[in-house]
């Protein structure tokens, strides 16, 4: 966006205010605007939800970052030669916006949008200049939804940390409490330490203030990199002090003093007192160095002058670059209009009421269970089954279960290394197996093996995600090949399948490894009629 001063030759006008230049922009951001709009209706459905709630400041905050630096970039009358590294970043935005798009993952188009940010700007100001303005682009990060693995692993993680460090407050306090997975036991009542107390409502708008506080600030790098890192553990370790608190509440006073107005207020205390550590932290570094200044000081806040810098929008000069950007947009826009839709059709299957109750000597015990309201708005399944197996010849049943989506690219399978966990039960053990030999599979065939706890109850567990043929253990694998059967097929259905048996005090682990490994051997049989595997 390289401006020119009064003096310098004036661009040529379309309009009485508009440039050649300022209009292809206009082209290719409206173009932008066309091909990325999957993703920007998923950072828009995102931004919904109380993690990511403060999502639309990301965009406003990341400009003035923008505007401010600009200020430092002195104004080219002259020409602007290497523009073409922006194209080539442009091109890539497109090439990974197309991937989402085929793929139907909105989120990967969604972070495409950023990357087509940048590489508009290294058009706009040349390579020499534009690579200058990473620090705005990058913290448009924060704007973006989590992948949906990622987000419960973390959002999985940070509830034990808080449930953990809450505990342990609350005996400070000496509050009896006992912790039970995600369930702290208060005696006369239990408080559930759900996903929206893990954190990361406050986690994500703390980072993002970090990010602009540690750029403004004039100190040390060191002190950025500090500033920075700092904010995750201020966040849990007042998150714990909030969950704490909500149990002393709770213990003194009732449940009810946690709803309404108290829990809103209550969380917004914790924002703010973040925000405050976060300066004292600031001020204890800058006491130590020679040249001694308030928090204030070491902040850049000057915003004289940000209006001037947004006209210089008017100036742009018009370039083959900027002009090979906006017809690339457009026509990719276009081009993937002719695209056929597909992965529309039904997809033939068997509902898992038709499952077989006879496995071999395995038999169903009673009618199948029904989960819960709560259980069944996490699970997001299509189509579940989850039964009790019993047999003559062994000493336990095996519990199975399994959970089938149409469409596993909004959200998807979550795995039971995330909720088991939060149902009260820790993982001793876990690990990937390969069982194709054992099984004398015809395809590879990889499982997931743990050996979960509650108390002195023991419990070993095979899982696995099953997607069109693939036995695939890692959940992050699962999310690949669920990218790549998008782009070829259209298709992105898939289930997860979990076998579980009590392992009884007279018993080995390799006793109820083995009764877990006759059941899967029947179960894989019937299996494609309800989970296709074309």
């Amino acid at each position: 966006m390289s401006s020119i001063d009064s003096s310098a030759r004036q661009p040529l006008f379309i309009g009485q205010f508009m440039t050649w230049g300022m209009f292809w922009f206009l082209v290719a951001t409206a173009g932008a605007c066309l091909f990325f709009i999957e993703g920007l209706d998923a950072l828009l459905e995102a931004w919904q939800l109380p993690e990511y709630s403060h999502g639309p400041l990301i965009p406003v905050l990341s400009g003035l970052l923008f505007l401010r630096q600009l200020k430092e970039v002195p104004v080219n009358p002259g020409p602007v030669r290497d523009r073409w590294a922006g194209v080539t970043v442009l091109l890539a935005a497109i090439a990974f916006g197309t991937l989402g798009k085929l793929s139907n993952i909105n989120d990967i188009v969604a972070y495409a949008t950023i990357l087509w940010v940048g590489g508009i700007l290294l058009i706009s100001f040349g390579w020499k200049t534009g690579k200058h303005f990473w620090p705005p682009v990058l913290h448009l990060v924060y704007m973006l939804p989590l992948p949906g693995v990622l987000y419960y692993k973390m959002s999985t993680w940070l509830q034990f940390i808080s449930s953990e460090l809450g505990v342990w407050f609350l005996k400070l306090l000496s509050v009896p409490v006992f912790l039970d997975g995600n369930i702290i036991d208060l005696g006369v009542l239990k408080l559930h330490v759900a996903e929206a107390c893990s954190g990361l409502r406050y986690l994500f708008p703390i980072l993002s203030f970090s990010y602009i506080f540690a750029v403004l600030y004039k100190g040390p790098m060191w002190h950025k990199a500090v500033l920075l890192l700092a904010a995750a553990p201020i966040t849990v370790l007042m998150n714990s002090v909030r969950i704490a608190v909500a149990g002393l509440l709770a213990d003194r006073f009732g449940v009810g003093w946690l709803e309404g107005f108290t829990h809103f207020f209550e969380g917004w205390v914790i924002f703010i007192t973040c925000i405050i550590l976060l300066f004292l932290l600031a001020r204890v570094m800058l006491f130590f160095q020679p040249v001694k200044m308030s928090v204030v000081d070491a902040l850049d806040l000057d915003t004289d002058g940000l209006g001037t810098q947004a006209m210089r929008i008017k100036y742009l000069r018009p370039s083959t670059a900027m002009i090979t950007a906006a017809v690339l947009t457009l026509a990719a826009f276009f081009a993937y209009q002719a695209v056929p839709e597909r992965g529309q059709e039904a997809i033939d299957r068997d509902s898992f009421v038709l499952f077989p109750r006879q496995l071999g000597e395995w038999r169903q015990e009673g009618p199948p269970t029904t989960l819960s309201s709560g259980v069944l708005e996490t699970l997001a399944a299509d189509d579940y089954h989850q039964v009790s197996l019993v047999s003559p010849d062994h000493a336990a049943p095996v519990g199975l279960f399994m959970a089938w989506y149409e469409d596993q690219s909004q959200g998807g399978v979550h795995s039971p290394e995330i909720c088991l966990p939060g149902a009260g039960w820790e993982i001793a053990w876990l690990e990937r197996t390969d069982i194709t030999e054992r099984l004398g599979s015809d395809s590879y065939f990889e499982i997931n093996r743990a050996i979960i706890q509650k108390g002195e109850a023991r419990m070993m567990v095979f899982y696995w995600f099953e997607q069109k043929g693939r036995h695939i253990a890692w959940d992050f694998e699962a999310k690949f090949w669920l990218m790549i059967d998008g782009i070829r097929t259209g298709r992105t259905d898939g289930a997860l399948v979990r076998l579980t048996t009590m392992i009884r005090p007279d018993e080995s682990d390799a006793e109820a490894e083995a009764r877990l490994f006759s059941v899967l051997e029947q179960v894989e049989k019937p299996l494609p009629r309800f989970i296709p595997n074309l």
